[in-house]
Formats: C-alpha cells, sequence, structure tokens
C-alpha cells in the first residue's frame, strides 16, 4: 500500500531534521559570560607575551573586547605536563568561570609522546570542568618544514580528537593562521604585536560564535 504523499513530505523532513542535528553534533549555543568573570588562559609562549610589551599579549587584549578578567597564565616553554601540574593552583586561586586551554607545541617541537600529551589535554579539561569552569580547546599548528617554507601551517589532528572526547568547543584554525603570516611574527615560531592583536580578534569571534562572548 503506497503511502499518501503529505505523510512522505512529512517523514523525509523529519529524517532531514535528525540528520542535520547530527552532521552539527548537536552541540548547542553557550550562555553569554558577563562582564567582569574570570577566564584564565593556560598556555606557553604563544599565550606569554613573549616578545611583545605588556599589555599587548592576546588575553590583554580579548579582556579589553569583553570586560571579562582574563587571566594570562602562558610560561614560556610550558609543555603540556608542566601546565597540567600548575592548573589546580591557578583553578584554586582564581576560580575562573571559562578556561581557554591553549597547549601542545612544545610537546611536538620536543617530539613527546603525542599519546602522553592528548592525555594531559584531556585531564586539564576535566579539571576545569570540574571545578565548575567550561572549557575551550585551542589548536597550536603541528611542526612541518613544508608548512614553514610556506607558510601554509594546519592544526595538529589530535586536538580534534580531544575536544570530541571531551565534548568542549574547538577553536582550531587561528593560531595556524596567524603564524602562518610571517607579517604578524617576531620570528619563526611567536606572533608579534599585531599578530597577538589579530588572534585576540580572532578568538573573540570565535567565542561570540560559540556563544560565550557578546
Amino acid at each position: 500500500m503506497r503511502m499518501p504523499f503529505p505523510i512522505i513530505r512529512s517523514f523525509l523532513a523529519a529524517v532531514a531534521v535528525v540528520m542535520l542535528a547530527g552532521a552539527c553534533g548537536g552541540t548547542k549555543k553557550e550562555g553569554a559570560l558577563p562582564a567582569g568573570s574570570k577566564v584564565l588562559a593556560l598556555g606557553d609562549s604563544l599565550t606569554a607575551p613573549h616578545g611583545v610589551k605588556p599589555g599587548e599579549d592576546w588575553p590583554t587584549l580579548l579582556a579589553q573586547k569583553t570586560g571579562w578578567a582574563v587571566i594570562n597564565a602562558g610560561i614560556s616553554g610550558n609543555t603540556s605536563a608542566q601546565a597540567l601540574e600548575r592548573l589546580p593552583g591557578l583553578l584554586d586561586e582564581h576560580q575562573p568561570q571559562l578556561v581557554l586551554v591553549s597547549l601542545g607545541g612544545n610537546d611536538m617541537l620536543r617530539k613527546l609522546s603525542q599519546a602522553e600529551t592528548v592525555a594531559n589535554l584531556a585531564r586539564m579539561l576535566d579539571l576545569a570542568k570540574a571545578r565548575g569552569a567550561k572549557a575551550v580547546l585551542l589548536a597550536t599548528p603541528k611542526p612541518s618544514i613544508a608548512g614553514a617554507v610556506f607558510n601554509n601551517l594546519a592544526a595538529a589532528d589530535f586536538y580534534a580528537e580531544v575536544a570530541r572526547e571531551k565534548q568542549v568547543p574547538l577553536i582550531k584554525d587561528v593560531l595556524p593562521e596567524v603564524l602562518s603570516d610571517t607579517a604578524l611574527k617576531s620570528d619563526q615560531l611567536h606572533p608579534n604585536a599585531a599578530g597577538h592583536a589579530q588572534i585576540g580578534e580572532m578568538i573573540y569571534a570565535e567565542l561570540k560564535r560559540i556563544g560565550f562572548a557578546r
């Protein structure tokens, strides 16, 4: 027996909605954080004011755009293991509403175990969420001779894996894109003041897309 066309059309529309939701990962937009919210930027020299003046780093610029109290917890040379070790103390001290995790670059440069890097990043996200904070993961570009020569860096694949497993938003392309532009770098690895300004703008736009920023 044939189904009436209106029923078929309704059925196909329902299937399309389900497929669209699956394609989008079923993610909901986060609620905006009010001005004065504490945000912890946990990172390495790409977060710290390395090679730029105090106040030119992207966490400070993000604070100016959002009205949040953004704590720059970037330390040059930090590996994911070192950052993980200091994270509990930072969470105790600042009690942030949001933690931005941007680590792994030094792990890759030193050819440390990728499995350990992934485990460390996952643990950081777990710790943040256990303290009642939201978390966002920022991808660092993977070291690449071709990428450096042709200024076409790309995020390491494991960041998407960690973000998917821990169900946190991923800001994938900001750091690779900025660090692919020689005009935005002070050396082969680090952003200059213009680079930090661009990172701040792009992270702000991504946080608006996610819902945390207005």
